[in-house]
């Protein structure tokens, strides 16, 4: 890291998940990252992008030697990432409350160019789930059975509201095949992952320390 960045806890939470998203289930390559048949991933936990950005060039899809240069004036990897600038991000992202909906978006969009196949993927934190657009798109999402969409909520105990049960069961609640896992460990994610969940949209949360 570079500069004044603050969002180090928020870089720091996402790395095991996207690793074993890149590294063992993602169907994207750089050589692939324009096919119609890719599987997409969305970063909407934007604002802490660093982690994302090593993940990706740890993947070949940019050169390693831009990673020193994160957040300076003249660098394509910013404090929030660009798609036009980053090779292999689906998305600009870094407010909260915009990844989610957009996946139920491009889900959508699949289905009606016919494109059953790929899968969609959006990593969104716990404070996201303060935002109002993603309980609409959680609603929606669910009785409209979109089973193409996988919602990674990274659990960093920083949203201001709760949910009884916690929050795997408002995912449930809405229809999702939902679970917990330790945000640490590799297995149980990628078992999270890869679960069967036939006609419903799939909802992994991954607990990881608290953000101090």
């Amino acid at each position: 890291m570079t500069g004044a960045e603050k969002h180090a806890p928020a870089a720091h939470s996402t790395l095991d998940a996207l690793w074993v998203l890149y590294n063992r289930v993602l169907r994207v390559t750089p050589a692939t990252v324009d096919a119609p048949g890719r599987d997409r991933f969305l970063l909407s936990k934007g604002h802490g992008p660093m982690a994302y950005y090593a993940v990706l060039a740890a993947h070949g899809f940019f050169d390693e030697e831009l990673l020193p240069g994160f957040g300076s004036y003249d660098s394509p990897l910013g404090h929030h990432p660009d798609r036009l600038l980053v090779p292999g991000a689906e998305i600009g992202s870094g407010s909260l409350g915009h990844g989610l909906p957009l996946a139920v978006g491009t889900v959508l969009g699949l289905r009606a160019q016919g494109l059953t196949d790929p899968r969609v993927w959006v990593l969104i934190g716990d404070a996201e789930l303060d935002e109002g657009s993603n309980h609409e798109a959680i609603a929606h999402a669910g009785p409209a059975g979109l089973e193409q969409l996988h919602t990674l909520v990274i659990d960093n105990a920083s949203a201001t509201h709760g949910w009884p049960g916690g929050i795997a069961s408002r995912f449930a609640s809405a229809g999702w095949s939902a679970v917990t896992v330790d945000g640490r460990d590799h297995e149980a994610l990628y078992a999270a992952f890869t679960a069967p969940h036939p006609g419903r949209p799939r909802a992994v949360v991954a607990w990881v320390e608290p953000k101090n």
